[in-house]
């Protein structure tokens, strides 16, 4: 082989690496670019997500802001009747019963009848 064989044998071999390396790159980048723009569907997806799950949270919470007010009206209504009542109040002015009252004994209290045992 004379020296000019063996060069343009090396160039061959090189334009092939250089090919397959192109090969390579190009296939590298189309990768990327899909795992890139899916990467951007989830973000998307995700910002959907919260955004739906925000909204959901801001009526939740709006609804809940209409409960207390309503609570609290209904609070102060209750506590306006019963500071009109106090004075009127029967049981509040009027001493407490005595205990004897509350804890009288009652006529139909009977011991507990024992039951048979059975023998052996």
């Amino acid at each position: 082989m004379e020296k000019q064989d063996v060069g343009a044998v090396s160039d061959c071999r090189t334009a092939t690496k250089d090919s397959s390396d192109d090969v390579r790159k190009v296939q590298r980048r189309e990768k990327n670019r899909i795992a890139a723009q899916k990467s951007r569907l989830r973000q998307t997806q995700k910002a959907d997500t919260l955004h739906l799950e925000s909204e959901d949270l801001e009526r939740q919470n709006a609804a809940l802001r209409r409960e207390i007010k309503q609570l609290t009206e209904e609070m102060k209504h209750f506590t306006s009747m019963l500071s009109s009542h106090e004075p009127l109040c029967s049981i509040l002015t009027s001493p407490p019963p005595p205990p004897e009252v509350l804890y009288a004994t009652h006529s139909f209290h009977q011991p507990h009848i024992s039951s048979p045992r059975f023998q052996h």
